[in-house]
């Protein structure tokens, strides 16, 4: 194995395997820390786990226990993915995670770009922006786990990092890669050890992962990736080999959790067309949805039938008043696996899921331990074969066009 990787959510780690399946590395997502050895071939692993928003010191533990794996597998180079609107909290868990992975790597220089233009996600002057809107007005300052209400990642980062931060800016990323590692050098000799790095296209970030081919450790959305396996196939470490996929026809059901502005969107234009069946906070909390229930009148609707939780901000704020934000959280998760688990149990063969919460929830419902990157069917969310009859599409919630579900069921069903 060549690039090992360490994603804090389940989405966003089937982003980042996306992006370096679609760059031509063999790539292998796997459902946490594995307890056996990496298949031979496998040129980059991603270890996915459920770290973005648990206790720090966990997120750490967790983090370091797959950095150990990976680095038992061989690996050359590491990335700490995170979610490319930088979810996080004051406390953490991204500086606390990135500063324990460079501590174990004597990492420095650790670049730090959760900027994914493909996605309308871009740092520009340490700002990041979604769409054209700064973060804090892109809807994000109302997430019910991470609200970001400051758009500014130098600042937000210093509130949860031992040590300063540092940043490389638009003009010297747009010299390209040369002026880049010059630049870093400089932050280095400032005592900046994680610098956040300007991006605003995709030409900026194929430049700053050429600028880290010698760097141990980097961190961001999964954009980042783009230009590490150019280094490996420079260095003639890379085997390009294509292997054959194939559609999975039968029943399909979409599964939702995400609030996002988007993911309610793609809810809202869903309902017009297929049935819809929404799952409240209060309802899960009080336990009124039998999970039997659910699954069965799933499986006796037709076109792609849609379960969802994805209130408005104000609806959710109030019952997480009630009942407290994780004691919510984890009741409509545990919903959310069970109820997958009870839908492939029932014949379900294509699984869609929105939301990094959600998509967690699902892929421990189901008892997955790695899986098969397949197509991809919208910048960041590829198709994934999680058994012989089985395959599933993770979303984050702001990712996806507005028929999202309905390109996700036709993709999930077609042959290359």
């Amino acid at each position: 194995m060549l690039l090992g990787c360490i994603g804090d959510d389940f989405t966003g780690s089937s982003d980042l395997a996306n992006t370096l399946t679609r760059q031509g590395m063999r790539t292998v997502q796997y459902v946490g820390v594995p307890d056996r050895p990496a298949d031979a071939g496998v040129e980059a692993g991603v270890v996915a786990l459920k770290s973005r928003s648990i206790p720090v010191d966990d997120a750490v533990a967790q983090s370091l226990r797959a950095l150990d794996w990976l680095r038992a597998q061989g690996c050359r180079q590491f990335l700490f993915k995170y979610c490319s609107t930088f979810d996080s909290t004051p406390l953490g868990n991204i500086g606390p995670v990135a500063e324990a992975l460079a501590d174990a790597l004597d990492a420095r220089q650790v670049i730090v770009c959760p900027a994914f233009p493909a996605t309308g996600r871009s740092v520009y002057q340490g700002h990041l922006f979604v769409g054209d809107r700064l973060l804090s007005e892109s809807g994000m300052q109302d997430h019910p786990l991470t609200p970001m209400t400051d758009p500014d990642i130098r600042r937000w980062l210093a509130r949860q990092a031992r040590g300063s931060v540092g940043h490389v800016d638009a003009a010297t990323v747009r010299q390209g890669p040369a002026a880049i590692a010059q630049a870093l050098d400089a932050q280095d000799r400032a005592g900046h050890r994680l610098i956040v790095t300007d991006a605003v296209a995709d030409e900026d970030l194929i430049a700053l992962g050429r600028a880290a081919a010698d760097l141990p450790l980097l961190t961001g959305g999964s954009g980042i990736a783009m230009g590490l396996p150019g280094n490996f196939r420079a260095a003639g470490a890379l085997v390009d080999t294509a292997d054959a996929w194939r559609g999975q026809p039968g029943p399909v059901v979409a599964l939702s959790g995400s609030c996002s502005t988007a993911t309610r969107d793609q809810v809202a234009r869903h309902a017009a067309r297929h049935p819809v069946r929404e799952i409240t906070a209060q309802d899960a909390v009080a336990g009124a949805l039998p999970v039997a229930d659910l699954a069965a009148w799933a499986l006796a609707q037709p076109g792609i039938p849609l379960i969802y939780s994805s209130a408005d901000p104000a609806t959710v704020a109030a019952v997480q008043k009630r009942h407290g934000a994780q004691r919510v959280a984890q009741a409509i998760e545990t919903l959310f696996a069970e109820l997958a688990a009870a839908l492939v149990a029932g014949g379900v063969t294509r699984l869609i899921s929105a939301g990094g919460e959600t998509s967690g929830a699902v892929v421990g419902g189901l008892g997955l331990s790695q899986l098969e990157i397949g197509p991809e069917i919208a910048p960041g969310v590829p198709v994934m074969r999680a058994s012989e009859a089985c395959v599933v599409a993770l979303k984050s919630g702001n990712f996806g066009g507005p028929d999202f579900f309905e390109d996700a069921a036709r993709l999930m069903e077609a042959a290359p």
